[in-house]
């Protein structure tokens, strides 16, 4: 079967058609439970690449690897969602700015796995061997009772959604961004009503927003961040798309108008170098530079949650996270609750 989805979608550039919802189903069905040979999946997947995946096919394939995912809900919290190909040239904002949120009471949900093509980089998985935590290492319960504990939730990937742990190895051997690269990003492990989002093409924003929206997202903001990340710059200007149940508009955020912006130092960033960074920021005794970006990003997803009516807002308090100790607070409990033995 598996076979003639290939025909339809590798058709060329004329002759190749979108699959309804029920044909991306059963496609999907036939990758995740191994009826499909690694030679028809990375012929599938490299098709849908050349064609572009329409928003029929990444939801029905987001919903079948769902449906075999953990899914623990978080009333209320946001999903911070970054490419799992890492960072070679940017600060990973996103881990300082979850304790900052949590320290106001938003829950904030992050997910990793080991680094993937095309890039290679340093992901959030990564950073966290530094500090000897083994994402893969924690056992479920454990990784709950630290998102209870600290507002913060973070998760590998990979063991909570085992279909794609079984295709890494196709992954890495094809060496580009395919629709599973969207895929992960999206499949909503604590069902976040909120959600941040980085993209790598400002082009697929009107399908990224269609997607969320079916997806179960209440408000959102799509970013062309660093990297591709859903971490806003302070070094220049970002366009923003933000959308909720009713609108939906684009958004210029300018640093500048905030008086955060700042030239990055020069830095050769490596997992621990990440690491310090991040916990230098919530000790605020960073370099002005990262401080400011996780202000920033720290004060839009306030913004974007709904804790606070503006962005200016939104900075204001995170500021007074960091400075007053709270958000360092968020983090030593999260550390240590991850480090705990839970009985069932």
């Amino acid at each position: 079967m598996m076979d003639m989805f290939i025909k339809e979608v590798a058709r060329g550039k004329r002759g190749a058609r979108d699959l309804t919802s029920e044909e991306a189903l059963r496609a999907a069905e036939q990758i995740v439970f191994g009826q499909a040979s690694d030679a028809q999946i990375g012929a599938f997947l490299t098709a849908e690449r050349m064609k572009m995946e329409s928003v029929d096919e990444l939801l029905a394939f987001i919903d079948q690897f769902r449906s075999l995912s953990t899914i623990h809900p978080i009333e209320g919290s946001i999903d911070c969602s970054g490419p799992y190909d890492g960072r070679n040239r940017s600060f990973y904002s996103s881990f300082a700015t979850a304790f900052v949120l949590s320290s106001f009471g938003i829950p904030v949900t992050l997910h990793s796995s080991p680094t993937l093509p095309p890039k290679q980089g340093i992901t959030l998985y990564d950073m966290l061997q530094t500090i000897h935590i083994s994402l893969d290492h924690k056992e479920q319960k454990t990784i709950i009772h630290a998102a209870k504990k600290s507002g913060v939730f973070i998760l590998p990937t990979e063991q909570w959604c085992p279909p794609l742990q079984r295709l890494r190895p196709i992954r890495q051997q094809l060496g580009m961004r395919t629709m599973l690269n969207t895929i992960e990003k999206l499949l909503r492990f604590s069902e976040s009503p909120y959600m941040a989002i980085g993209i790598y093409h400002g082009t697929i924003m009107n399908k990224m927003t269609e997607v969320l929206k079916k997806s179960g997202v209440k408000r959102g903001m799509i970013v062309q961040g660093m990297e591709g990340s859903e971490d806003l710059p302070i070094d220049r200007r970002s366009r923003v798309y933000v959308f909720n149940e009713i609108y939906e508009e684009w958004n210029v955020i300018d640093p500048h108008l905030y008086e955060l912006s700042a030239t990055y130092p020069e830095m050769k960033w490596t997992a621990k170098r990440q690491m310090d960074v991040s916990l230098s920021v919530l000790k605020g005794t960073a370099d002005l530079a990262f401080y400011h970006t996780v202000i920033l990003n720290a004060g839009v997803r306030l913004w974007i949650s709904g804790k606070t009516p503006s962005i200016e807002e939104g900075i204001y308090e995170a500021n007074y996270a960091i400075d007053s100790g709270r958000a360092f607070n968020q983090f030593q409990l999260w550390k240590e609750s991850m480090h705990q033995s839970v009985a069932i």
